[in-house]
């Protein structure tokens, strides 16, 4: 059971996010009470607490205390600015406009600018909520300080969380995690053919998960270390594990299948399995091969350690002395290969172990595992910090995204408040608050659309929710707030899940506040449905007419970016492989894994079941799965390239140089036709990468010099950057005469 939470919800972050905003606002409502506020105070002191609460995304304390403090004013000179115009209208809605401008500018100082931003809007929608007015501002200032007290008590005492912690909860995920996609590929082994797909399709999330989970350590791992060795030494370690399970479910997909697995096959969505399955046997080795899955999944789930006894410590050196071809059980080459990749993975677990944990027991190592030891030990004491990054050019002017975003979401606004006045003189703060909601976190005019569509959808789900609760609480206040808890824990909980659900809690919610505050009735909920179809109306034309910027164009660019950060890794690489000096590998990986996820998230509108240009969704999503392909060999390359100083059986080979350029031509050739449709870019093809190597063609390694894998990752590398010419509409350059 601890397992499937930490691996349902890594970090326990969306727990301890619900946790946290909930205890807020319970403890501002116990003490509301106890100083005989009326509903009303209860009502703005619930809401300044959450919004206290969640605003605050620093993962330094210090910086979280810091930011709390200057959020206390900024919350009263809103709320003291809502109370003096709220009688003045035009006055009151220009205010508001700037003030929308101002908070969504802030965006670009940071976390902190994005939070005092959003606690000087969102304190100013609470003041319109509770109708305040100037006589009842010192009541208003007490329950707002007491919800930034009872937040700050909440984050700092009652529900305490360190980076040192979080990063400990995101290892359990990652094993948790880990020993899942062991047992999706297990199942992938076990599945017949009417069933290979669905199992396919298990491994594919499984190794989505995994890797999620990882860019989540990343994410922590400088905050959550104590130095900067320890950091790379725990990234590398997550990086081959990964790599390691990644390259194990190719490896098992290649032995069910009679012609080999693609590469593509694991990362396209929806791709059937190769055809020309087998189906599962019951030979000894298959047999000996499901044992070793499942006792794979064992370690994962239970590693050696002190206390664990002898039992375990056996397990792990059967599965280390695959590793060695001495040891491989007499069965296919493809079968055998799963052994190896088995043997990697299990000497991948145990560097990870190692290197969280420190130094283990080796009284029952065989020489197997002896030599992985002393394999990690170089690996460690080759890994050495690397240079800081520089940061990247911001763009200026109207052409920086805080700006554009600031002037699109402040005409969007206007425009909701004009609209939202014809439909009611009360409730017109409904369609500005939808209208600044879809232009968070988004970028494009496509991510607006989704996400408009998504949160008119739950809260026409939510308003029916509404009605239902409203009418079973009837009166009695504290059954109501206790709901209110619960829905917003649930709004938290499920807010990084599905965007139509957190919309469906927070609506829901309302219907319940309503209800405390005398106000609710069916007309108000409908019209809360007309003022959210209205807002996301307005931030769509606002996003499409006024500096928009059009998916087509976002995905772009970040195609292109994603396809230097490709080359970026890939030169690295290879240049280290052929003899150049080291670079930082592990940082280029990293800043491409997340130019990848940006491209993902930004695709999202393009592969939206909704869609209606389903060329475009299926263009992207191969697009997509290509990239992600190319990203898993650059990477096997990087973490192969990193091992140079410390395993002898991986040496230099200058001969890689040349053959690796013409890997990177295509890359950048396909980076600059993206960029410029106009760019008479082509890319290369020609012999196998393989037969490059040495003169006579015939792909001999030469002394054994240039490891098999190191050739396989190249070739499929060049396969698959050639492979989005067609989709991406790239020439193919002639192969020269002769």
């Amino acid at each position: 059971m601890r397992d499937a939470l930490a691996a349902s919800d890594p970090g326990f972050l969306r727990l301890t996010a619900g946790l946290r905003t909930v205890t807020a606002i319970a403890l501002t409502l116990a003490v509301l009470s106890l100083l005989r506020a009326d509903v009303s105070h209860l009502v703005a002191g619930a809401i300044a607490a959450m919004v206290a609460t969640f605003a605050i995304r620093e993962k330094q304390r210090a910086r979280q205390a810091v930011t709390l403090a200057l959020g206390l004013p900024v919350a009263f000179a809103s709320v003291t600015l809502a109370a003096l115009l709220n009688s003045r209208v035009l006055a009151g809605d220009l205010f508001f406009v700037a003030l929308i401008f101002c908070a969504v500018y802030a965006r670009r100082f940071g976390e902190r600018g994005t939070a005092l931003g959003l606690i000087g809007f969102q304190i100013y929608f609470m003041a319109l909520f509770v109708g305040a007015g100037v006589p009842g501002l010192p009541r208003l200032y007490g329950a707002i300080g007491v919800a930034f007290l009872s937040s700050a008590l909440t984050r700092f005492v009652l529900v305490r969380e360190t980076p040192t912690g979080i990063l400990d909860r995101l290892r359990e995920a990652f094993r948790a995690r880990l020993a899942q996609l062991v047992s999706a590929q297990l199942d992938l082994l076990d599945a017949g053919p009417d069933d290979v797909d669905d199992a396919l399709k298990d491994v594919r999330k499984g190794t989505a998960r995994l890797h999620e989970t990882a860019m989540l350590i990343q994410g922590r791992l400088e905050e959550g270390t104590a130095d900067e060795a320890t950091a790379r030494l725990v990234q590398r370690r997550i990086a081959d594990a990964e790599i390691a399970a990644e390259r194990l479910g190719l490896l098992l997909l290649s032995a069910r299948s009679a012609r080999g697995a693609d590469t593509l096959t694991l990362h396209l969505p929806g791709a059937p399995a190769p055809s020309g399955n087998r189906l599962p046997v019951r030979d000894e080795a298959t047999e000996t091969l499901r044992r070793d899955l499942a006792a794979l999944r064992l370690l994962v789930l239970r590693p050696v350690g002190r206390d664990a006894g002898t039992a375990l410590s056996h397990v792990r050196n059967r599965l280390l002395g695959y590793r060695d071809a001495e040891n491989l059980p007499s069965a296919p080459g493809a079968v055998q290969d799963v052994f190896r990749g088995i043997g990697e993975l299990a000497r991948a677990v145990m560097g990870l172990r190692i290197a969280l944990d420190g130094p283990q027991d080796e009284s029952d190592d065989t020489p197997a595992t002896a030599r992985s030891r002393e394999e990690l030990d170089a690996e460690d004491a080759a890994i050495d910090a690397g240079e800081e990054s520089a940061p990247d050019a911001e763009e200026a002017g109207l052409d920086r995204p805080t700006t554009r975003a600031a002037v699109q979401v402040a005409v969007g606004s206007a425009l909701a408040m004009v609209g939202g006045e014809f439909l009611s003189s009360q409730r017109w703060y409904w369609a500005v608050l939808t209208c600044w909601i879809v232009f968070i976190n988004t970028a494009s005019t496509g991510e607006i659309l989704v996400k408009g569509y998504r949160r008119l959808l739950g809260t026409v789900f939510g308003v029916v929710a509404g009605i239902v609760l409203a009418g079973l609480v009837g009166q009695h206040t504290w059954t109501a707030f206790a709901l209110v808890l619960l829905l917003v824990f649930a709004m938290f909980y499920s807010a990084p899940l599905s965007y139509t659900l957190m919309s469906f809690f927070v609506t829901a919610a309302l219907g319940l506040l309503y209800t405390l505050l005398h106000t609710y009735s069916l007309s108000v909920l409908v019209l809360r449905v007309e003022e959210t179809a209205l807002g996301a109306a307005c931030g769509i034309v606002a996003a499409a007419f006024v500096l928009p910027v059009h998916t087509h164009r976002r995905t772009n660019d970040l195609l292109v970016t994603v396809l230097d950060r490709l080359a970026d890794v890939t030169e690295g690489a290879v240049d280290q492989l052929s003899g150049g000096p080291a670079v930082d590998l592990l940082e280029k990986a990293r800043d491409l894994d997340q130019a990848l996820a940006d491209l993902r998230a930004a695709t999202q509108p393009l592969t939206h079941p909704v869609t209606p240009l389903r060329a475009r969704r299926t263009t992207a999503r191969y697009v997509v799965a290509l990239l992600e392909t190319c990203a898993y060999h650059a990477r096997a390359l990087a973490a192969t390239a990193e091992l140079l100083p410390s395993k002898p059986s991986i040496a230099a080979d200058p001969r890689l140089r040349p053959a690796g350029q013409r890997i990177l031509h295509n890359i950048r050739a396909i980076a600059a036709r993206v960029a410029d449709d106009e760019a008479g870019a082509r890319i290369e093809t020609g012999p196998n990468i393989a037969s490059l190597l040495e003169p006579d063609g015939r792909g001999s390694t030469g002394h054994g010099r240039i490891t098999h894998r190191v050739l396989r990752h190249l070739q499929r590398l060049d396969e698959s950057a050639a492979g989005l010419a067609r989709p991406l509409d790239v020439p193919v350059a002639p192969p020269p005469r002769g």
